[in-house]
């Protein structure tokens, strides 16, 4: 995995900078981004301060914008010269029932998790036929497990569970690996969560990093299409 070169979107904090760690401990060049220039520096900084190993740099760009996923892809075409793996992780919950929840919050949810998914992939899909590289969407269990006051999000991470498998089979034949990571409670600071100690419970960033980096590593002839992952102890009801 030394000196292949990772896009992962949203990775400024949370799953997307756990994934990055995990990478660049991995000798893997990593381009994180952010809707904010200053948080994507800040974390690339943090990033490189603890690895000599790799490099990591930090772009502006929202994944509801194609236009700003093709300039991100350029950006890291030649920063690095190649892109071996895409993590498509910028994702946000809005949780209301369908008679409170806006027209505003249902474009949100499904242009930020489920379209930005889409703009992720159609603006990399060449280099990552070129390198044969990985492609890596973060669903959810809530990807196939609805609930209450999650039609929004339900929709969204249904609708990457499916985009994901059917990717997966455009791109076989390419040699491009595809997977989606389908994650329960996760310790982030999703939708203004501050972890602390009250979230040991839960799968931690750096759980989905390492799982990350085992996809990769997977003998090519096998392929995890789709990973499910939960807590292995949350608390009694």
């Amino acid at each position: 995995m030394k000196n292949k070169v990772a896009y992962i979107t949203g990775g400024s904090k949370g799953i997307g900078f756990g994934v990055a760690e995990a990478l660049m401990q991995q000798g893997v060049n990593v381009a994180i981004t952010s809707r904010s220039q200053s948080s994507a520096d800040e974390a690339a900084a943090v990033l490189n301060a603890s690895n000599t190993e790799a490099k990591a740099i930090g772009i502006e760009a929202d994944v509801r914008q194609m236009s700003h996923q093709i300039s991100a892809v350029q950006h890291i075409l030649k920063e690095f010269g190649q892109l071996d793996y895409v993590i498509a992780n910028a994702g946000l919950g809005h949780y209301h029932s369908i008679e409170d929840l806006t027209e505003e919050q249902w474009k949100e949810t499904i242009d930020t998790n489920l379209t930005g998914v889409f703009f992720s992939i159609k603006a990399s899909v060449d280099a990552l036929k070129k390198s044969k590289g990985y492609f890596i969407t973060i669903s959810s269990l809530a990807g196939t497990n609805f609930f209450a006051k999650g039609s929004a999000y339900n929709a969204s991470k249904f609708g990457v569970t499916g985009f994901t498998q059917a990717v997966m089979l455009d791109l076989r034949d390419y040699g491009v690996n595809v997977s989606t990571i389908m994650p329960g409670s996760v310790a982030t600071h999703f939708n203004g969560n501050t972890p602390d100690d009250s979230d040991a419970w839960k799968i931690q960033p750096e759980d989905l990093g390492e799982l990350v980096v085992d996809l990769f590593k997977m003998n090519p002839r096998s392929l995890p299409s789709k990973v499910e992952v939960r807590p292995s102890q949350p608390p009694k009801k």
